[in-house]
């Protein structure tokens, strides 16, 4: 590919990633408030907040996974849907920012299946499958973390690619301030199936940081952001405190030499099965027909 092809798709992926971080802000700033943790209410430290990624770090697995197993219980996909879903999210995690193509197939499809579905039903799913699949996945270290910051009088956002509705949702249910996700564009309460701006990962979400910071008068460099994954990294360096969270090898390392602290809530066979789980991502989303279908047809208890 020549240089000048290279800058331009580069240039192309910094404006997606800014849109995308804008948006979420935007977003975040219209969320409803959460059901608890108030307590920087009392005594409000109003120029430091904590940031958390969800996938991993705040949360066993990834959100993703857990949600499209519960749209898949209630018949949202054919397997042919999930399973090219899962294609193209293998493709963006392992090798997809090398490829424009890649990320460009990734970036269709990521959000695809919400298309025609109201943002209303949508958020009802968010809260019915975070009772069912994902409260019981919450790290309890990590949950301490948020809480040690709400106690401070500091807000706490989430950040993750995850869309924005179930972000908000486990935000929520956390107590936390509220979330920072990637945004579907709606029209007339209706999801068009595409996004807006990108994905927010990587880049994007220190963008999203940024932008967040920016509109509410946040100093960085008094700001932490907690994650598990190098790609991470971006969001990491924009705050004054990064902490690595069941760090992937390379975030390890990074944090190593960094001089960053290291938190590990990860023991024995759990720590290596999450971590095949954070390679692979949404390849994970492959099974989730099966695991779906098994856990709508399990008796009530």
């Amino acid at each position: 590919m020549p240089l000048w092809r290279k800058r331009e798709n580069s240039r192309q992926l910094e404006e997606r990633a800014a849109r995308a971080g804008r948006a979420s802000a935007e977003a975040a700033a219209t969320s409803p408030p959460p059901e608890a943790g108030e307590q920087y209410l009392q005594r409000p430290d109003l120029t430091a907040a904590a940031f958390f990624d969800v996938d991993n770090t705040m949360m066993m697995g990834a959100s993703m996974f857990h949600f499209a197993r519960g749209l898949a219980a209630r018949k949202f996909f054919t397997t042919s849907d999930l399973l090219g879903f899962a294609w193209q999210q293998v493709k963006f995690r392992v090798g997809g920012r090398e490829n424009p193509g890649d990320v460009q197939a990734s970036r269709e499809q990521a959000l695809s299946f919400v298309a025609g579905r109201k943002v209303e039903d949508i958020l009802q799913l968010s809260e019915e499958i975070y009772d069912e699949l994902m409260a019981d996945r919450i790290w309890t270290g990590t949950r301490a973390l948020a809480q040690m910051h709400l106690d401070a009088g500091q807000r706490v956002w989430l950040v993750t690619a995850t869309p924005v509705e179930l972000a908000q949702t486990i935000a929520r249910r956390l107590g936390l301030t509220g979330a920072l996700g990637t945004v579907a564009e709606s029209r007339d309460g209706v999801y068009t199936g595409r996004l807006v701006g990108d994905l927010l990962h990587g880049r994007a979400k220190a963008q999203a940081v940024r932008a967040l910071a920016a509109a509410q008068g946040l100093h960085l460099r008094r700001c932490s952001a907690y994650s598990d994954s190098s790609n991470d990294i971006p969001m990491l360096t924009t705050v004054g405190t990064a902490v690595a969270v069941n760090p992937d090898q390379t975030l390890r390392e990074h944090a190593r030499r960094q001089g960053w602290e290291i938190r590990d809530f990860r023991t024995g066979r759990r720590a290596a099965r999450i971590g095949v789980n954070s390679v692979l991502g949404a390849s994970a989303l492959a099974g989730a027909v099966a695991a779906g279908l098994r856990y709508r047809k399990r008796p009530r208890v």
